[in-house]
């Protein structure tokens, strides 16, 4: 928050200011200032800059949650290493899966142990872009996590957006990761065009899972290619997907514009 947005809310900042002046055990844990020349500017988070450098550097690991098409929703260390508790002669363990779930106990083929979520992805990248507004450039994490290249969290939030936008694209092959192992949609050109929106994604491939119409959240890719689009990134060019990450820092709009997508849209194949 910056000043200027203190003052079209003049309620909340005198709560704001009442809470740090009244309650510094715990302002000290949530609220954080920092001046820059002539712009000052506020951020209320739980997570302070180094727990979410700690916290980064787990997230953007591609042995746990960051995968080619996104965050997972548990990390695919788990895989290996489930969560176990023994509680009164019960045993009880969460382990990584990462495609449709094993059992019915949480609700048939919803997983939310593992596959890609675009809620999740979406509200993470739209923090990311907050934490980058107060932070600044010059606070720069690795992405992906031990490989030697540092991004600003501008560039992180822009590295997972490419990520979920290249679950409908073609890769190099010619193939939508979105279609998984569906030769017909995969090969038929009447039908590689007609992509559908699924429920969530396989959390190592991408093939889309769950129920095929869920536009009320997967939708959401249509403010991330309106995002790249204005920020001058070819909206559906595989091609630039493939490439490295842009190191230009971007910044997020407050309203896309974007169009609400139908249950099935026709994008392009990529040449």
């Amino acid at each position: 928050m910056t000043a200027a947005t203190l003052e079209q809310l003049p309620w909340f900042a005198e709560h704001f200011e009442w809470f740090l002046a009244h309650k510094p055990r715990y302002a000290s844990h949530v609220a954080h200032s920092a001046t820059t020349g002539d712009h000052h500017r506020h951020l209320l988070s739980i997570v302070d800059p180094d727990r979410l450098r700690r916290v980064l550097e787990v997230m953007l690991d591609e042995e746990e949650f960051l995968s080619p098409h996104g965050l997972r929703a548990l990390a695919a260390s788990h895989r290996e290493h489930p969560f176990t508790l023994h509680l009164d002669g019960i045993t009880a363990s969460v382990d990584y899966e990462p495609g449709e779930s094993t059992t019915a106990i949480f609700g048939g083929n919803s997983n939310w142990r593992g596959p890609v979520w675009f809620p999740v992805n979406y509200l993470l990248i739209e923090s990311l872009h907050r934490f980058g507004e107060y932070l600044g450039d010059d606070f720069t994490v690795e992405c992906p996590t031990r490989s030697g290249t540092l991004m600003s969290l501008h560039q992180v939030a822009d590295d997972l957006t490419r990520r979920l936008v290249s679950i409908f694209l073609d890769d190099k092959d010619g193939r939508r990761p979105v279609f998984g192992d569906a030769e017909r949609f995969q090969s038929d050109p009447l039908l590689h065009n007609l992509v559908p929106f699924h429920e969530y994604f396989h959390g190592d491939t991408a093939k889309g899972l769950g129920a095929s119409h869920q536009t009320g959240w997967t939708g959401l890719v249509a403010d991330l290619v309106a995002r790249r689009c204005a920020d001058g990134v070819p909206c559906i060019d595989a091609s630039a997907d493939q490439a490295a990450p842009a190191a230009a820092a971007t910044r997020p709009s407050t309203s896309s514009g974007a169009p609400t997508p139908s249950t099935t849209t026709t994008i392009p194949a990529s040449s």
